[in-house]
């Protein structure tokens, strides 16, 4: 049976959460994590460069205890994240915690042997010996896809850590060419995507010439790689939800997360910079509502196409690293 989004919606917020934290102010909601049938927060917290912008260590353990004590469970890094910096914070938490925590990482090697010694630093860095989301991180284009694809590509190892219950689920990130990601996806047998799901990116492609506006029915993050990962029932992860604070001048936050969260997607990753940052996305995913088809359209129709290929732009360079 094939749900609407309203009612897709309708369904994933009345379960009750499958990960347990300590509640301090009561649970987030929840949905299913595409066929892997865990049950997840509908906020995740991002541990990228946001998270290394605490200069203080304890500070960010603090901060991401936190988070974990309010709810956000799924915590989200990455082997490259300040060269290992945000692993290892990460990893702090995590060596008391870890039953608490859903817990992902990504690899930005694209050879199978450069990926197993990352797979190896990544799991002594993080304090564990098991991984629930494995990613292929930072998908750029078909040529990339090709490397990771290839005998002897990242893929092989994030498959065989799979396989060898070290990782419980695979996956793949982008946020800079959706036909990449679509092709991916209909190619291989990931568990869930992570993916730059925006009120800008609704309708950007890349072409030779670089980026360009597109209507919502040509090639988009929307109209091709967010298809493919529903039909396949795919955990889909948004990310980038306000545009890496360059969307915030054109709708108020809640309206930019939720967006996002009106989307067939499991959860939003956030990086959360400040804690303040942390308790006001907290009450807002508590609060949240779907937005209606109008509301999306005009928060779509709020960013000029200038700002919109000003930020594709920027996001084809970008590396959260």
């Amino acid at each position: 049976m094939t749900l609407s989004r309203r009612e897709f919606l309708g369904v994933a917020a009345a379960a009750p959460l499958a990960l347990k934290s300590s509640g301090e102010q009561g649970t987030l909601p929840a949905r299913t994590f595409g066929r892997s049938g865990v049950r997840l927060p509908i906020l995740a917290f991002g541990c990228g460069s946001r998270f290394l912008s605490y200069e203080n260590d304890d500070e960010a353990i603090a901060v991401l205890n936190r988070a974990i004590d309010l709810g956000v469970t799924y915590v989200d890094t990455a082997h490259n994240y300040g060269g290992g910096k945000s692993e290892e914070r990460v990893g702090r938490v995590v060596k008391t915690r870890r039953k608490e925590v859903f817990l992902a990482t990504k690899l930005d090697a694209r050879t199978a042997d450069a990926a197993r010694r990352q797979i190896e630093l990544s799991l002594k860095r993080l304090n564990t010996d098991r991984l629930d989301v494995l990613h292929v991180h930072g998908l750029e284009s078909l040529d990339d896809l090709a490397a990771i694809e290839a005998k002897g590509g990242v893929l092989e190892a994030v498959l065989e850590a799979r396989d060898q219950k070290v990782a419980r689920l695979a996956g793949i990130t982008g946020h800079a060419d959706p036909v990449a990601m679509k092709a991916a996806l209909e190619r291989h047998d990931f568990d869930c995507v992570q993916m730059a799901l925006n009120v800008s990116r609704a309708r950007i492609e890349f072409d030779d010439d670089g980026a360009r506006p597109v209507s919502m029915a040509e090639k988009s993050y929307e109209a091709l790689a967010l298809p493919v990962a529903t039909t396949k029932n795919l955990g889909v992860i948004a990310m980038k939800v306000f545009g890496q604070d360059r969307l915030q001048s054109r709708a108020p936050a809640g309206k930019l997360l939720y967006y996002a969260l009106s989307l067939p997607v499991a959860l939003a990753s956030v990086g959360m910079p400040k804690p303040e940052l942390l308790d006001r996305n907290v009450a807002l995913a508590r609060a949240f509502r779907p937005l209606d088809e109008s509301e999306m359209k005009q928060l779509r129709a709020s960013v000029a196409a200038a700002q919109r290929t000003a930020l594709a732009r920027f996001f084809r360079d970008h590396r959260d690293a």
